[in-house]
């Protein structure tokens, strides 16, 4: 394989995007599996110091991994549209490649528009109190928003990472009869749904650790299910 080959810039996107997809949902699965728990335990003091030093440290991996993540993803999915042709994305391969990265582009959203500008003004906040000042009347309001955000993230983490590893090695029957506009609809309403909630709504049985597991795996099976009955 010659350095410079396009099956070597392939590779390469692929090695950056596994790389920055784990940091980024390790990093996810500690927030809400781990720091999440030990803050409601932990008293106000070592919370505030965590805040204040830990948590920004964090969150820059955190956020730079989920942006190097979507944009390898991104090129590697117009590299292998410009040289398969884009009809690729009409089979198997393509429609479970895609529901995956539909679920792994709202996640990257979320980190970017909800998560870290709302964990921006709790770290602001607490970084204010530390000084003798009062906190932001609107932290508590971003707290949740965030929080939300992330267990959402959470949620599409399962069937999405469930997507990207089974296109390639669980192809489905695609036939003439396949309806993709049904597939599209159905499949936009479920995620969609979810993510509007991850905007405006509450978290519900995501409010805790064993919650967003099991709403996790329900939510694989019913994608995975909508699929399956659908192509």
């Amino acid at each position: 394989m010659e350095i410079f080959s396009i099956q070597a810039w392939d590779m390469l996107l692929r090695w950056i995007h596994f790389l920055a997809g784990i940091t980024w949902i390790g990093l996810l699965y500690y927030f809400n599996f781990v720091q999440g728990e030990w803050f409601k335990e932990t008293e106000a003091s070592a919370k505030s110091a965590a805040i204040q030093k830990l948590v920004p440290r964090a969150l820059w991996w955190f956020r730079w991994g989920a942006m190097f993540t979507f944009l390898a993803g991104a090129l590697t999915l117009h590299s292998k549209g410009v040289q398969g042709g884009w009809g690729v994305f009409a089979s198997s391969w393509g429609i479970l490649i895609l529901t995956g990265s539909v679920l792994g582009t709202l996640m990257f959203l979320n980190v970017w528009l909800i998560i870290w500008p709302k964990q921006q003004i709790v770290i602001a906040s607490t970084n204010q109190v530390a000084e003798g000042g009062e906190p932001l009347p609107e932290v508590a309001d971003c707290t949740a928003k965030a929080g939300l955000a992330s267990r959402t993230n959470t949620l599409f983490s399962f069937p999405m990472l469930l997507f990207m590893g089974s296109a390639s090695h669980y192809p489905l029957v695609v036939t003439e009869e396949t309806s993709y506009t049904t597939l599209f609809w159905v499949l936009a309403i479920i995620i969609g749904l979810i993510e509007i909630n991850a905007i405006v709504g509450k978290p519900g049985p995501m409010a805790s650790v064993k919650g967003v597991i099991t709403s996790g795996v329900i939510l694989t099976v019913v994608l995975f299910g909508a699929i399956g009955l659908l192509v």
